[in-house]
């Protein structure tokens, strides 16, 4: 089965929230995408890079401040494929779609950030496409996060309950370790 990394979102902002000391999930996120983008190049399988930016000058990740810069140990190399999107979903108002099935794409690899948001819509849009979706579970991470009845949801509880969600309902979920040891 033909399959694409996609690594979602993975910007300086998110290291800026880090750096601010933002409660996360998975610290060892980083270094499991660092992981799946080493095995994809190996074996030169398709990888394509989403990243997020903001329309609103205020947005962290508009593409004219720092936040909307690539992390360095997931830049893009040589000719990966680079989508902007400008919503959650990967998928939404970008070409993603069309060159997925223009490579003959049928299994789709997501990580990146954040699990409950941008990978989260991307993973669900895969599916609902009718890919193959598998859920990196250790390679994207979540911020604790205040609901709006004033009940504060730690990181790992919200990490938890995405692979959860996600699991069975919408395609697989697996640890890095899995993931390449099927490749």
């Amino acid at each position: 089965m033909k399959t694409a990394l996609l690594v979602i979102d993975v910007q300086m902002a998110l290291a800026h929230e880090d750096a601010a000391g933002a409660e996360r999930s998975c610290p060892e996120a980083s270094e499991n995408i660092a992981r799946l983008l080493s095995q994809f190049r190996g074996s030169g399988d398709k990888i394509i890079h989403v990243h997020h930016h903001g329309t609103d000058a205020d947005d962290p990740f508009h593409p004219d401040v720092p936040g909307a810069a690539v992390q360095p140990f997931a830049a893009p190399q040589n000719d990966e494929q680079v989508i902007i999107k400008h919503v959650s979903s990967a998928f939404g108002g970008t070409t993603l779609l069309s060159d997925l099935r223009a490579a003959g794409i049928e299994r789709v690899i997501i990580c990146g950030a954040t699990a409950n948001h941008c990978a989260e819509s991307a993973a669900r849009s895969a599916s609902s496409l009718g890919f193959d979706m598998v859920y990196a579970s250790d390679a994207v991470w979540a911020y604790n996060s205040t609901g709006p009845d004033g009940v504060t949801h730690t990181a790992e509880q919200i990490h938890s309950v995405t692979l959860a969600n996600l699991h069975g309902e919408f395609g697989t979920v697996q640890s890095t370790d899995e993931i390449l040891a099927a490749a």
